[in-house]
Order: C-alpha cells, then structure tokens, then sequence
C-alpha cells in the first residue's frame, strides 16, 4: 500500500525522550504512559507535540489505550527493518557514524510510521509494528545488537531526530534485561522513568538498570550525554498505611530494606553526590492501586474531569509530572520545585518589562530568599549564598540598606558565609547589621541583640575571642535581663558562650554550661526535641576532647537512637550522628567492622540520656567511687535537675 508522510515543522528548541521501564510486568507501565503523554499534549492550550513509541515488541499495547489503533500501520519494527536494509546497500561506505546514522535514517524517513491518535491535540503514536501473520516471524528475525554494531550512533541519532518535532517522545520499553530494553534504557533518553512495584525482584531489576545505564552514559566517549532518573512506585494499596511505610522505609526484621532509601543510594552512586533525599518527592509520587489499573486500557485522565480531588489519579500524574516535565532532580523537594517556579515566572515578568514589571522585584527578592534558606536547611550551601546574594541586591536597589527585608537578606548571607568559613565577608555583614539595628532599634531590641550574637561569632571562629567573648557576654546578660534564665533565647546565648569558652581552653566552665542548657532544654522542650539532641551532641563533643568517651558514646548513642525514632534510618542528621557515634567507638577500640551501622532501638529510653546514674561521668581525678562535687560553683545536681525534678541547680 502507498504510505502517506506526516508533515510535522520542526521545534524553536529541541524536545526530549522519555523512556518508561520496568523490570517486571503488571506494573502499569503502558497504562501510566499514556496517561503522562496525554497531559503534556494538553499543555499550551494542547499544541505541545507529544509522540509515543510502543517498543515492548514482544507483547505490544499501547495502541489499545486510543481509539484510533490502525491495524495496519507500519511501525518500530518496519521502521528499522528498512533501516537494516539501508545499511546493507551502505557497506563499505567511508563515513562516520553519525553521518552514516543520519543518511540513513533520511532515506527511511520516520514520518510514515507515525499517527495522529487525538484530534484535540497534538498527540500521536508509532505503533510496535503491523501486527499481520508475519510479525512474530519478522520479530525473531530482527538482531538489534547486529544493527547497533553495524552503527552504533543509528538510535541516538534517532532520538534526536524525533526530538526537532516533538517537544516529548515518550518510549514504552521492553521488561527485563534485553537487547531492546538496553536500547530503550540507556541509548535513547534523556530521562527514565522507572516504574516497579513494591517487591524484591522489581525493585532489583530496576535499580541494577539504572547502574547498568549511568555507568555506560560515563564510560562511552559518545554518550556523554545527561540522564535523569525517576521512580514510580506504582500499584500502592492506599488502605493499608503501615504496610506502604514498610517497603518504603524498610523492616529489618522482616529483612525488607526499602525502596526509598534503596533509590536514594543508587543515585548517589551513580551521580557522585554525598547526599541524596528522595523524602520529598516519593511524598507525592506514588502511583495508587484502582479500577482503572486493574481492569482494560483506560486513560484516566479523559475520564476524570477537571484537576481531580487528591485520591485521584490525574492529581498523582500531575504530581509525576511536577518534577519529570521541567527537568527537576527528584531529590529537589517540592518546596524548592515552587519557589523556582515563582521565581522563574518573576524574572520572565521582568523580562517582558510593561506596567506590571515595577511590582515584581519585592516578591523575586522574597522568593529568592526563601529559596536560599530552604538550601542552607539542606546543606546546599553554594546554591544558599548565589539565593542570598541575588535577593540582598534586589533589595538594595529597591528598598535601600536599612530597610528590615535588605537587613534580614544580610543576615542570611553573614550565615552562610560563616558557614562557608569567608570570614572576612561576614565579619563586614555583621558589623553593618549591628550598626543599623542599633541605630533603628536600640541596644536591647532582640534583633540587636540576635545581630551582636552573629558579629560574636564571626569574631569568635577568627580567633579574636578577646572581642568575641565579652560582646556574647553582653547579648547573655540582656537575654538574662530581659527574659529570664530558662528562655530559649537565653539558652541559646549560653551554648554560644559554651562554644567561646571551649575555644579558649576554659573546658570545665564550658562542660558546666553546656550540662546547664542540656539540662533546661530537656526539662522545656523534651528529652528529643531538636534542640536538645543539639545539646547533647555538644556536650559529646566537650567529653570527648576531655577523654571522657565512655560518657560521650552514651550521648551520642541518645540521639542516634532520638533520630531513628523522629526521623528514620535515613535521614541526614540520623546519619550524621551515626557516624560521630562510630568515630567514637573506632577511639574506644571497637573495630570498624564490629561497630554497628544501625544500633537496634533501645526497649528502654529511660536510660538514653545524660541524666541516668550510670552513665554520669566523673570529674578528671576523682575516683570510681567519689562522690560528684557538689559545691556552690557546681552548677549540676545532675540526678535531679536533668529530670525535672529540681528547678534551683544550687
């Protein structure tokens, strides 16, 4: 029969490929493509170009998700049949492969094998092949690592072609380990989405693939191209919420070790990056077991009119679609996701200029930081200071240099800054914000005295303790002053003169008000309430540099334990404290590969803490069995002001 083409004008800027893999059958893979590939053709009052390629030959179906199915459409497999044969007649041709690759794929053209599959968009579908007597015959004739061989540049140079006309081409892969799932995985995408139910062997397989495609990505002089990684838990029973909770964070009794934290270490692994939290993301995404996975080939999203309630599937592929459309990382939570959208739409508005453009700087410097706070909570620290730097400058222009916003953007980059250890840039901030506050403000506002406390700092990690310590003292003495001794913001001043002291060599008068504050904060906020975790992991560290490690290993085993039960086995500052308690038992001679990754939770919490007769040190000199001095100096009575029991320490 005579095949018609299918004009289609090329893209201003490049599409991208998507492939949708799975290790497994019966995940809803096809079923979640096609209703991904219907929302983004429904983008940009529905003229975005999207295509689908129904490359699971062996048992095709996504043609039966549209009504429009032409029986008797060539496609993939027709397509690089002909391709096959365009490179017979090239053998022996002196050019290189991607000349080769793009002489052919003009000579088969790709527009004939492709269909228009809705009318009130622009989505269309390159169907398996023509599904007569003869395709599975044609199937098992077809050798696609001879074809990759005989060229290897043919597929990417495929995906590239597809990509000038369609803004997303989304590839339905063959399962398992294949010549076409290699082709599907690894040659042609720039991103992956992996969809895989909650069991062993799906996770397996899924999470080897993505080895198995970053690594070759890496290795091949000519792949060097970028691949974004995006896992769909798919199938999840939303009635049972502690049996969802158990294959995502894992039961180590039950020997299940969880897919997230699975996912989070493969991609720091195949990235190189230190720290990877998928928290966020698999908040929003997972892909809900219903009806509509269960029985035929429905689209959901046709079905289910407008946005959809938070139960539906449309809100769970909006939700996929929130990190995979824009190219977001999935380790970029859903909070950075908004403000980079709100500050993307401000600078276009800017951009664009018109009456409206004077309004947007004010709210583009607030979204920046707030941007910039959101990554120094996350430890992002280089991101943090470009958000805090672009925000001061918009507001220095705008609002002048002691307008309250343009102070606080300072503020936030004297942090960060500090925290970077450009001292001398944050000692210039500090100092222009105490001036101001005190001009403004007064000497004992609390946004004064918070300044004085940052300037002390500063001065305090330069070494000029000389300076720093008496303007912590003054901050100390307003707080005291003003709020009494058990405020938090008293004790906060307190643990800042604990650190100054120590950084002087005044260890025992450090030791002393840092066991005060833990003491305070236990009794106010609870014994494993952030803030008092702090504590106690200051605390340790004082011990330690006093050889006191038996004592330290004790607190620090109380917050790992703390962390395991708020915030789960994998989270960064339950990391981070598992590794302080490990460098603690590696100095107590506990052999590396005998000292617990994961301590089992304690059955007994009432012995976590500091405050247990037990684990109370003992003064430098004092023997085993003397008493803890109990003088008027002595700011501890530890058996009962770590309990609550006793409000004068005195």
């Amino acid at each position: 029969m005579e095949l018609t083409s299918l004009p289609l004008p090329p893209l201003s800027s490049g599409g991208e490929v998507i492939t949708f893999y799975s290790y497994k059958g019966g995940t809803g893979r096809t079923m979640a493509l096609s209703n991904i590939a219907v929302l983004l053709a429904r983008q940009q009052s529905a003229t975005t170009p999207v295509l689908m390629i129904d490359w699971d030959l062996e048992a095709p179906g996504l043609h039966h998700y549209f009504e429009h199915q032409h029986e008797h459409k060539p496609g993939v497999l027709e397509f690089f049949e002909a391709c096959h044969e365009q490179l017979l007649r090239r053998q022996g041709a002196t050019l290189d492969d991607d000349a080769l690759a793009h002489e052919v794929l003009t000579a088969v053209g790709w527009e004939q094998y492709v269909s228009r599959v809705d009318e009130a968009s622009q989505l269309y579908l390159m169907r398996a092949g023509r599904l007569d007597d003869t395709f599975p015959e044609r199937l098992a004739a077809m050798e696609w690592e001879t074809l990759f061989h005989r060229c290897p540049a043919l597929f990417r140079c495929f995906a590239e072609r597809l990509s000038r006309h369609f803004r997303y081409v989304l590839v339905d892969s063959r399962t398992g380990r294949t010549d076409v799932a290699g082709i599907c995985t690894t040659l042609l995408p720039r991103k992956l989405v992996l969809v895989f139910t909650p069991n062993r062997q799906s996770l397996e397989g899924v999470q080897a693939l993505v080895k198995r495609a970053t690594t070759y990505r890496r290795s091949h002089e000519d792949e060097q191209r970028p691949l974004m990684v995006y896992p769909l838990p798919s199938r999840m029973e939303m009635d049972d919420s502690s049996l969802r909770a158990q294959w995502r964070r894992g039961d180590a009794a039950r020997n299940i070790a969880g897919y997230q934290s699975g996912f989070e270490e493969v991609l720091r692994d195949s990235y190189g990056m230190q720290m990877v939290s998928l928290e966020s993301y698999f908040d929003e995404v997972q892909l809900q077991q219903t009806r509509a996975l269960a029985y035929g080939e429905q689209v959901a999203v046709r079905q289910e009119h407008g946005d959809g309630d938070r139960f539906s599937l449309t809100r769970t592929f909006e939700s996929l679609l929130a990190w995979l459309a824009p190219g977001y990382f999935p380790w970029q939570s859903l909070g950075e996701i908004k403000l980079q959208g709100a500050i993307g739409a401000a600078r276009r508005a800017l951009d664009e200029g018109g009456a409206g453009a004077r309004a947007v700087p004010p709210p583009l410097a607030r979204d920046l930081n707030a941007l910039g706070e959101l990554y120094r909570r996350e430890g992002r620290l280089r991101q943090a200071l470009a958000s805090f730097e672009e925000s001061l400058s918009l507001r220095q222009r705008g609002l002048g240099e002691d307008h309250p916003d343009t102070l606080v953007s300072k503020i936030n980059l004297a942090d960060t800054l500090r925290q970077q250890g450009r001292l001398d840039e944050a000692l210039f901030l500090d100092e222009c914000i105490v001036d101001a506050r005190e001009r403004m403000l007064g000497a004992d506002h609390f946004d004064t005295l918070s300044a004085r406390a940052g300037l002390a700092a500063t001065l305090g990690l330069q070494g000029r303790l000389s300076e720093a310590l008496p303007l912590q003292e003054q901050v100390l003495d307003a707080y005291l002053r003003l709020l009494g001794p058990d405020h938090l913001l008293t004790l906060s001043a307190k643990a800042a003169r604990a650190k100054l002291l120590l950084q002087r060599g005044e260890v025992e008068l450090a030791l002393a008000t840092q066991e005060q504050v833990l003491a305070a904060r236990r009794r106010l906020l609870g014994a494993e309430h952030a803030e008092t975790l702090r504590s106690k992991t200051e605390l340790a560290h004082t011990l330690l540099q006093m050889q006191e490690l038996d004592v330290a290993r004790n607190l620090l085993d109380a917050v790992l334990q703390a962390n395991l039960r708020r915030l789960g086995a994998d989270h960064a500052q339950t990391r981070d404290a598992r590794e302080q308690l490990i460098d603690v038992q590696l100095q107590l001679g506990v052999p590396a590969d005998e000292a617990p990754l994961v301590p089992e939770l304690h059955q007994d919490a009432s012995m976590d803490d500091y405050g247990g007769a037990p684990l109370r040190p003992r003064r430098r000199g004092a023997s085993a069995n003397s008493a803890w001095p109990r003088g008027a100096d002595d700011l501890l009575a530890l058996d009962g002001y770590l309990s609550g029991t006793r409000d004068n320490p005195r």
